[in-house]
């Protein structure tokens, strides 16, 4: 599982039409599920987005979470994260490894919920939708996760 963690100013995403999650302060979250994941990834990666210690203190170090901060997350799946281009003869990437949507789907959900269990307000996209993403990344700060 691979989380791509933007911290923003403000974001939104829209989906068949219509917002279907948008925060301010805090983190978009692009979740990637791979084939080989299950629960204790979802749990495992919640954890670490929620801990996650890229919001400034006094000084300007990374000092605090999104818990710690009280910033929410916007959740959104991107399979696209699990591509693999390192053993293609061309330039279109490989996609075998992201999980279906019968797997995906439940693990995307137990993932948005652990999140919210450690404490992090969470908004989600739409699974499996095409949507549009806006956001105002501030730093710019972008950390990739994996489990």
């Amino acid at each position: 599982m691979r989380a791509v963690c933007q911290r923003i100013s403000e974001a939104s995403v829209i989906a068949e039409g219509r917002v279907a999650g948008e925060i301010r302060t805090g983190l978009v979250v692009l979740l990637g599920i791979d084939r080989e994941d299950g629960p204790r990834e979802a749990n495992a990666l919640a954890r670490k987005v929620a801990r996650l210690r890229i919001f400034e203190d006094e000084q300007g170090k990374f000092a605090y979470s999104a818990v710690e901060t009280g910033g929410s997350a916007l959740v959104v799946s991107q399979f696209t994260l699990v591509a693999d281009s390192r053993r293609q003869k061309g330039t279109r990437p490989d996609f075998s490894r992201a999980a279906p949507k019968e797997q995906a789907e439940p693990l995307y959900q137990a993932f948005c919920k652990a999140l919210a269990a450690e404490g992090v307000t969470v908004e989600t996209g739409v699974f499996g939708a095409r949507m549009a993403l806006e956001l105002v990344n501030d730093g710019p700060v972008t950390i990739v996760l994996d489990t």
